[in-house]
């Protein structure tokens, strides 16, 4: 049996979770999600918890029970409570602002860079006086989440010897010594 496939998932005040075909659909203050879920893996949803079942154990199998009961997991927490994610920019005149969902930044490059947010990401951008200017982003959906700050940290990646570019809040770079340290 999976380690993690196994644990039950405990359903929160407020939360509502239906099955139908091979997809659940979570409900709460926060939003809705839907899941497809592979026909090999049971769900149930009983006395306020969810569990799942597979009919086999075979390696495929015991697989997907881990990933479709993590997935349900980050669902049922995303519409009870929102993932936050927090972004930094670090270097001389990098700034974010937005107007709705348009982000616009300006990271070093000749142009400013706009990107359209998806509606179900909230977006607040913070330029403190004396500190790195930070973007805030909210959501339900963790997948979403992540994809959206994989791709505004692909503008421009923290680099190794000065540690400028747009990375995570604590998020540790390896830093280099460069090429005045070997003499």
């Amino acid at each position: 049996m999976s380690r993690i496939g196994k644990l039950p998932i405990a359903i929160p005040q407020g939360v509502t979770v239906s099955q139908e075909d091979h997809y659940v659909t979570v409900k709460g203050p926060k939003g809705e999600l839907k899941q497809y879920i592979d026909p090999r893996i049971e769900v149930s949803v009983e006395d306020g918890e969810i569990t799942l079942t597979r009919h086999s154990d075979e390696r495929q199998e015991r697989s997907l029970h881990g990933l479709y009961r993590q997935l349900i997991h980050n669902m049922v927490t995303g519409v009870h409570e929102e993932f936050t994610q927090t972004l930094e920019l670090i270097g001389v005149g990098y700034r974010a602002t937005n107007q709705g969902q348009i982000l616009e930044l300006s990271l070093g490059f000749t142009h400013a860079i706009y990107l359209v947010l998806p509606d179900e990401i909230k977006i607040e951008t913070q330029m403190v006086r004396n500190q790195t200017p930070k973007i805030i982003l909210k959501s339900c959906d963790k997948q979403l989440l992540g994809q959206v700050c994989a791709k505004i940290r692909s503008f421009r990646k923290p680099e190794p010897y000065k540690g400028k570019g747009v990375r995570f809040l604590g998020e540790e770079v390896r830093r280099k010594s460069g090429k005045t340290a070997g003499k």
